[in-house]
């Protein structure tokens, strides 16, 4: 279909109304963000938090719901940046953190055996995981892991994917958005990313071209973008990352902050049946507890962090942190990753509910006549109003002629009960506590969204 100048400007109309709308339901979250703007900057604590007109402010979770200060329930597809595979605040993670909470106190400074406990299971559930090393957050694990690479390679360069999003740490803070070639931020000199490179999502031959000049210490990816609209990686994609990197002896590199846990206990090399050297972790590793962190890889790697076999600190290289491996955040993420694994069968449902929603909304779309795609694998679902189905980054903003009708949708769904970010990309991020119910009516939601569109 085109049209999209009629598309954008019903898209307009529906989105003016749909903001008053959200005003008149949310009074005290308005009064809320006004008094934040004068101590926090923008009113919030992370910008990605914030929408038209202002935030919600949400004091309550539990399962597959927030409740914001003017209680409004919502169903949640956003579940805590994706950390909550399994809900918001599950008895079994509570109970496991109060029980450790009470017995060793929120952090010892000392090595504990709920780290060594954890690190065995993890090495028992993700295939690349030899051997473990914990971090305070997926963006320490990034920066560790490109540290490692360079110490075990003697190499550089690093290659990343376009759109990837791997926090904030300053050498991959690059090839997030276009134009991909310069810092994302202010603050951030050249120099600090002249030693990344950025390519296009599922094309191995741009990788390759990379390689091929040398001095590459490692190529990392998403397996799904997640940022980046949840775009699933092509069949064989993967695979030819691992062929490439092994050919050209550079390290292949999985941010599976996202996907990790997630897509199967295993996370995405599992599911994809492809294994990385190094694993950057987040989020779900801590069982949605802060100061969620880890990278994990093969032994002879990780052999580049052991101060026993290398002992001079100039020589291996460097990792710590004063809260890494506390026992609290230690306790939560073995309380979710091992119910995970001892419930692995859960996955497949899991997963085919989402493929069955992302099957529904295309037909929605394409029912419709409206040039929408719903991407994404298991229970990461992207919807972008795009003039062809995303491949890559480059095509999901690209390619978009719904600005507003993106961000219409979201409001959309935030005055009909349903909330995730962010306003400008539509990723849903859902859990096992959501049910059928709840995937059934956000697709109902989302066909109304689309009547409303196209009515003439």
């Amino acid at each position: 279909m085109r049209g999209y100048e009629a598309l954008e400007e019903r898209a307009s109309r529906m989105l003016n109304d749909l903001l008053r709308a959200i005003e008149r339901k949310t009074p005290r979250s308005r009064e809320l963000f006004e008094r934040a703007r004068r101590v926090l900057p923008g009113g919030v604590t992370y910008h990605i938090r914030w929408f038209e007109p202002y935030p919600i402010y949400v004091e309550r979770a539990q399962g597959p719901y927030v409740w914001d200060v003017d209680g409004n329930r919502y169903v949640d597809l956003w579940m805590g940046h994706g950390a909550h595979v399994a809900g918001h605040n599950p008895d079994f993670v509570r109970e496991r953190v109060v029980e450790v909470l009470a017995r060793a106190g929120s952090h010892l400074g000392f090595e504990n055996p709920y780290a060594v406990e954890y690190a065995e299971l993890l090495v028992k559930v993700v295939p690349s995981a030899e051997q473990v090393r914990f971090t305070n957050s997926g963006t320490e694990a990034a920066m560790f892991a490109v540290r490692l690479a360079r110490a075990y390679t003697g190499r550089k360069r690093i290659v990343k994917v376009n759109g990837g999003w791997h926090g904030a740490y300053d050498a991959l803070h690059v090839a997030v958005n276009p134009p991909y070639n310069v810092p994302e931020s202010a603050g951030l000199p050249h120099d600090a990313v002249k030693y990344t490179v950025g390519v296009p999502f599922n094309d191995a031959e741009a990788v390759e071209a990379e390689l091929r000049k040398g001095d590459v210490a490692a190529v990392i990816v998403e397996p799904v973008l997640g940022a980046g609209g949840c775009i699933e990686a092509d069949r064989d994609y993967l695979r030819a990352l691992r062929e490439l990197a092994d050919r050209y002896d550079a390290l292949l590199v999985f941010d599976e902050v996202i996907t990790g846990f997630r897509l199967a206990p295993g996370g995405a090399q599992e599911y994809y049946g492809v294994t990385p050297d190094v694993t950057i972790l987040g989020k779900a590793v801590g069982g949605g507890y802060p100061g969620s962190g880890a990278i994990a890889g093969r032994a002879e790697v990780m052999r580049m962090l052991d101060h026993l076999a290398i002992p001079d600190p100039r020589r291996r290289s460097g990792h710590g942190g004063t809260f890494t491996g506390n026992p609290i955040t230690i306790a939560a993420g073995y309380a979710l990753v091992s119910y995970l694994h001892r419930n692995r069968g859960k996955y497949a449902e899991f997963n085919a509910l989402w493929d069955w929603v992302r099957g529904r909304l295309q037909r929605a779309c394409d029912s419709y006549g409206v040039d929408c795609h719903a991407t994404g694998a298991g229970s990461m679902v992207g919807i972008h109003f795009t003039e062809v189905r995303p491949r890559r980054h480059e095509d999901a903003v690209g390619r978009r002629w719904g600005g507003v009708t993106v961000k219409a949708l979201h409001k959309y769904m935030l005055v009909n009960g349903v909330v995730y970010l962010t306003e400008h990309m539509a990723h849903l991020l859902p859990s096992m506590a959501h049910e059928r119910g709840h995937a059934e009516a956000f697709v109902e939601l989302f066909e109304s969204f689309l009547a409303e569109l196209t009515r003439r």
